[in-house]
């Protein structure tokens, strides 16, 4: 036997999309149900687990036999749920080393991160059964005790014979669909460097991170208590039923005098700028009730396991324009940020449940609690956190790909790339706190929205103008920005000119280190590490402007396959991403045996014994990949006892 195709069906009681896999097999009911496969892609087999069938002794064995590739679609699920089901302690699992994912593959293809998707765009013959989704909510989930079902809470086999007989073929389907997926994609392998790198994943998945649940709780009782009163406050001064509704307190503003489209968040910081003191009173309490911080703190509570570790919060590769992670659960990837100076004295107060010291000390409770969020996540006792992360990754990397010498000056000599970009815009000394400081911030908002074509509508959405940037100012930045970095503009037009030529003609073509070749209905973009970008169908079309441009299949805004465009400056920043997350991997395939918990785009977090060095992380981090020659890195950290932005 070489290869295992798998794809199992579970029941538990656990809600699968809220906990996470990890959580879900520790359920007492927990079992697996079905069990499809295929050796060496042979005809499908069904195991009627369920019905007490049993597993041949030979694929029992395959399952940890590391000279077996084990292939599933999403292969995370079904990795776990055999560990559980093969009696592994509760937080081991089965080593990933000898496992692949078709979702993977597909997503290394620019392909969509489900099986009915991907069989949709690849045109299957075996494609997913779509009556598969009411058969898993009949067979894999509790039911709702009612009268006519005799009061049970869950569906076995012998209640529906007929269904039970779909649900079979409907998992022989999919391990079909999976295996056909990995025919279609035969002549676009995965290179074994990008299979090490999901291994690695799978490893700090399966690790997890420990969460104060003590907070947690406390936090999530605070809210509640909090939310209270600030409903009742504001049902007091504007005698609404339920001033928590959008339209009734929109009709409210209106009948004091205060017409709004909408109140989000930059909408209601814009009324209060105006509003009489009464209506500031409530459109403050709406921004405090407006925080969602809760959220994550329940998300916490539904995906922590029996061991008070939070496990799969990353997705790889689950940003298939760049390949780099997606968040998952908790969603790592937008934790608000922590700007209170005393976070540790907030966080002891939020700890032992002493709401009125809370409220009385920060006043906004919600906020607190928001700023909170990050300090959840804890070393194991008698452990630290280690955190390190790049400076400016992405500015480096667009200076070292397209060649702007004067900003790899700037990285060489340890300077503020903010205020060297000040300097070069506006002809003048800028120093950080110190001589024309105050345009240091035009210098970091011009460097962080206009790298990738951007312009004014960029600026604005930076939020230049609430950083007190007038409009007259914002046209004259982009151009000092462009005029001070040609390199950088040349490279998106030599990017653009080579992608279109590879598409128009269906050849290679090379620019800054970068090839880009379009072959078997695809367009490939290699990296400077080796790795390639994949645009799928890819054409010559028009622009909302009338230009042409590159257009390409792919998962847009609306999370629908649709035909999308591009241009120059947009694969520049995909290129420049991806590269700053091949470069990311690279450090943290150095600092593998360090025992990484998590990974926000670009910092690492390191459960660390007490005597680890802090430098020697921040200097083996900051080490340039050895396909990256001239490239400067640096990487900055701290030592903590819970997680925090620094």
């Amino acid at each position: 036997m070489k290869t295992l195709s798998i794809d199992i069906e579970t029941y538990s009681s656990v809600n699968l999309a809220k906990s996470g896999v990890y959580r879900y097999v520790e359920s007492p009911d927990f079992e697996i149900i079905l069990f499809g496969y295929s050796v060496d892609g042979g005809s499908v087999q069904v195991v009627d687990l369920a019905c007490g069938e049993m597993l041949p002794p030979e694929i029992t064995t395959a399952l940890t036999d590391e000279a077996v590739t084990k292939w599933a679609f999403n292969a995370n699920f079904e990795r776990v749920c055999l560990s559980h089901f093969l009696g592994l302690p509760t937080s081991e699992y089965i080593n990933p080393a000898s496992w692949k994912c078709s979702m993977i593959w597909a997503a290394t293809m620019g392909l969509p991160l489900s099986l009915e998707g991907v069989g949709s765009v690849l045109k299957l013959d075996k494609q997913k059964l779509t009556e598969g989704k009411d058969l898993i909510k009949y067979f894999c989930q509790p039911c709702a005790p009612t009268k006519s079902n005799g009061q049970r809470s869950r569906n076995y086999p012998y209640h529906a014979p007929d269904k039970w007989s779909a649900f079979k073929k409907y998992n022989a389907r999919d391990v079909e669909a999976e295996m056909s997926i990995q025919a279609k994609l035969a002549k676009f392998p995965v290179p074994d460097s990008v299979w090490d790198e999901y291994h690695l994943d799978q490893e700090i998945n399966d690790r997890g991170v420990a969460l104060d649940m003590t907070l947690v709780q406390e936090a999530i009782a605070m809210d509640g208590r909090s939310r209270s009163e600030l409903t009742t406050a504001m049902k007091s001064l504007t005698e609404l039923d339920n001033p928590n509704s959008v339209q009734q307190m929109k009709q409210w503003l209106a009948d004091n005098g205060m017409e709004t489209d909408t109140l989000g968040k930059k909408a209601v910081i814009e009324l209060l700028k105006t509003a009489p003191p009464e209506l500031a009173d409530v459109l403050s309490l709406r921004q405090q009730l407006a925080k969602s911080s809760v959220r994550k703190y329940q998300a916490m509570q539904n995906a922590v396991c029996s061991d008070g570790r939070a496990r799969g919060m990353f997705q790889f590769c689950g940003a298939n324009r760049t390949g780099r992670w997606a968040g998952r659960l908790i969603q790592m990837q937008n934790l608000p940020q922590n700007h209170l100076e005393d976070l540790a004295e907030a966080r002891s107060l939020v700890r032992c449940g002493d709401f009125d010291a809370l409220e009385m000390l920060y006043e906004d409770v919600p906020d607190t609690l928001s700023q909170l969020i990050r300090t959840a996540f804890v070393p194991r006792t008698d452990a630290k956190f280690i955190v390190s992360d790049f400076s400016a990754i992405e500015a480096r990397v667009i200076a070292w790909l397209a060649g702007e010498q004067w900003r790899q000056d700037v990285f060489a000599k340890g300077g503020d790339i903010y205020c060297a970009s000040a300097s070069q815009m506006f002809k003048v000394p800028v120093e950080k706190h110190g001589v024309n400081g105050h345009l240091r911030q035009k210098g970091k908002i011009a460097e962080l929205a206009l790298g990738y074509g951007g312009a004014v509508g960029a600026l604005k959405a930076m939020g230049a103008l609430e950083m007190g940037l007038t409009e007259d100012e914002l046209p004259p930045l982009v151009d000092a920005w462009r005029q001070s970095n040609p390199h950088i503009v040349k490279f998106w037009w030599d990017v653009d000119r080579a992608a279109m030529e590879a598409v128009r003609h269906k050849h290679t073509n090379e620019t800054h280190g970068i090839v880009f070749t379009c072959r078997s209905g695809m367009l490939f973009i290699t990296l400077p590490s080796g790795r390639q970008l994949a645009y799928v169908k890819p054409r010559i079309g028009e622009n909302k402007f009338g230009s042409s441009c590159i257009t390409y299949e792919g998962v847009g805004g609306t999370k629908k396959w649709e035909r999308l465009d591009s241009y120059g400056p947009k694969l520049v920043e995909n290129i420049v991403q991806a590269t700053a997350r091949d470069i990311l991997c690279y450090a943290m395939q150095t600092l593998r045996c360090c025992s990484i918990v998590m990974h926000i785009h670009d910092e690492v977090v390191i459960e660390a014994d007490t005597h680890m060095s802090l430098d020697a992380v921040c200097q083996q981090m900051g080490r340039t990949p050895p396909w990256a020659k001239g490239l400067l890195l640096r990487a900055d950290g701290y030592e903590t006892d819970f997680y925090k932005k620094d």
